[in-house]
């Protein structure tokens, strides 16, 4: 397992670029590797911007059945989300972006699991399986 701090914009890259190898250490396709990218970017992304900085720990992972895939998970000490169904709706958004980062990155990955409080910041947790 690899742990990643995310203090800045070149943090972000770094998780960026140690998702996509270990992505395809794990056997994903190039279509699977850029959307788990794709996702840990954004998600990063969140941390650092609304979280105020974080971690990324990125791993292979295998299942019951013998597929290998990538779990991402990213924690950060910010101020959490009020309303986790609200911040996942397509559109929401606290900033000046689309909406789409928390939804996106649902929508791109196979397992996501989001646990905030406010005031004692949020947890986010993505796996993505090879085919």
């Amino acid at each position: 397992m690899e742990e990643l701090p995310i203090r800045s914009g070149d943090d972000v890259v770094r998780v960026r670029q140690q998702v996509r190898a270990v992505a395809a250490q794990a056997g994903l396709s190039l279509v699977d590797q850029t959307k788990v990218v794709t996702a840990a970017s954004e998600l990063a992304r969140n941390a650092l911007v609304h979280g105020g900085g974080g971690m990324a720990c990125v791993e292979v992972v295998t299942s019951g059945h013998g597929s290998s895939g990538v779990r991402i998970g990213f924690t950060d000490e910010g101020p959490g989300i009020a309303d986790v169904d609200l911040a996942l709706t397509d559109g929401w958004t606290t900033g000046d972006g689309l909406g789409l980062g928390l939804s996106g990155a649902r929508r791109l990955v196979d397992e996501f699991e989001l646990t905030s409080k406010p005031g004692h910041g949020t947890s986010v947790v993505v796996v993505k399986w090879s085919r």
